[in-house]
């Protein structure tokens, strides 16, 4: 957890860098606000595998994965992975809608009963006007790491933040 200076930064433990907070000042190098995955559950490996119609048995089936000596804990799926991102991004930018881009690599495979951790750096902050309102977007690089293992998965994303005094701040 982060915790708060009293300039209302917050300050990543062990670091010192500045975490950036919705409605706070924003620069170039601050950390987004980490959300974690406490456990990785093969159930919903499960359920997510018959929503998307995946029928790769890494997925769900022990059995399969030993015999392809892949280990005997199922493999999330990258639309898993990619959402627990998202939601590191809604948090910060106050919803999902907020969130105006999106790219992703997949650099390693996250198991069932792995712990995760989302997090970021904004890499710049910039309006963009709309008539004659105007938005402020925050680029960053993103990531999801095992805890105490791999980053797993690396990109960018631009998010755009609530006016200063709006209902959604």
């Amino acid at each position: 957890m982060s915790g708060r200076g009293d300039d209302g930064v917050g300050v990543h433990p062990g670091d010192g860098v500045a975490v950036a907070h919705r409605g706070g000042p924003l620069a170039a190098g601050m950390r987004l606000p980490e959300w974690e995955v406490p456990e990785v559950d093969a159930e919903k490996m499960k359920t997510t595998a018959a929503l998307l119609r995946d029928p790769t048995p890494i997925h769900w089936d022990t059995a399969a994965l030993r015999a392809l000596g892949m280990g005997d804990r199922a493999i999330n799926q990258g639309p898993l992975n990619m959402a627990y991102v998202m939601n590191m991004l809604a948090g910060f930018a106050g919803g999902h809608d907020r969130v105006r881009r999106l790219r992703v690599r997949f650099r390693g495979n996250v198991r069932a009963g792995d712990r995760l951790r989302a997090g970021g750096v904004v890499t710049g902050v910039r309006t963009r006007q709309h008539g004659s309102s105007g938005e402020t977007l925050c680029d960053c690089d993103i990531e999801l790491s095992v805890v105490d293992g791999d980053t797993v998965l690396t990109g960018t994303a631009t998010v755009a933040l609530p006016e200063e005094g709006s209902d959604d701040e």
